[in-house]
């Protein structure tokens, strides 16, 4: 059992289908309102605007789905994980299933730090000729152009088999490679191959 003063649970779940085309913020209202509908006793934050102390893990692209994603949730009281699973699996629809929940300590990283790598699976419409990761590529956030190297952030070889390609990527403090940017830069050359699908396969610490 956790410490009673600190219910802090991390809640597991999948984005596939059409769900993988939701945004970020629509996710996460989705499951917000997941919580709600499963009856589960969460914490509500103090202060002028009240709101469920709820928080994401690293965010997802629009189009990108995710095998084991997660959330933090701060409950009042204890619940065996395995009765809030089933709660939240009631609760939830299919394309944005809770797998599972665990509960977890006051000192652990927030779920949106905890995972910094991560491991993505791509199937392509067809099996492309070249494939080469390029020197740099250029982004622009906030209206401001940057310039990355994908080295910096690619931890090891990218797998292909035909059509099919896994490759992890590293999201560091000071930035990270979105996984359908590197791709579509790496098909440049490769008219008419798009992505089928792209999966977040795996998220571990460094």
């Amino acid at each position: 059992m956790p410490d009673p003063s600190n219910f802090r649970l991390r809640v597991y779940f999948r984005k596939s289908g059409r769900c993988a085309m939701l945004s970020h913020l629509e996710v996460a209202r989705a499951l917000e309102r997941a919580v709600r509908r499963a009856g589960l006793p969460y914490a509500i934050s103090q202060g002028f605007s009240p709101h469920m102390k709820i928080a994401f893990g690293a965010a997802l692209p629009v189009g990108v789905g995710g095998t084991r994603e997660c959330f933090d949730l701060q409950m009042t009281r204890y619940i065996a994980p395995e009765k809030v699973a089933d709660a939240l699996m009631e609760a939830s629809v299919p394309d944005l299933m809770v797998t599972s929940c665990e509960y977890i300590g006051s000192r652990d990283l927030a779920a949106s730090v905890a995972y910094p790598i991560s491991t993505y699976r791509v199937v392509l419409s067809d099996t492309p000729e070249h494939l080469d990761v390029p020197d740099e590529i250029t982004v622009v956030r906030k209206k401001k152009e940057k310039i990355l190297d994908p080295a910096e952030f690619l931890v090891g070889e990218i797998d292909q088999n035909k059509n099919i390609l896994v490759f992890t990527l590293h999201a560091k403090p000071t930035g990270s490679l979105r996984p359908d940017v590197l791709l579509a830069n790496m098909l440049d050359g490769d008219s008419g191959i798009y992505a089928l699908s792209i999966t977040r396969v795996e998220q571990r610490a460094v």
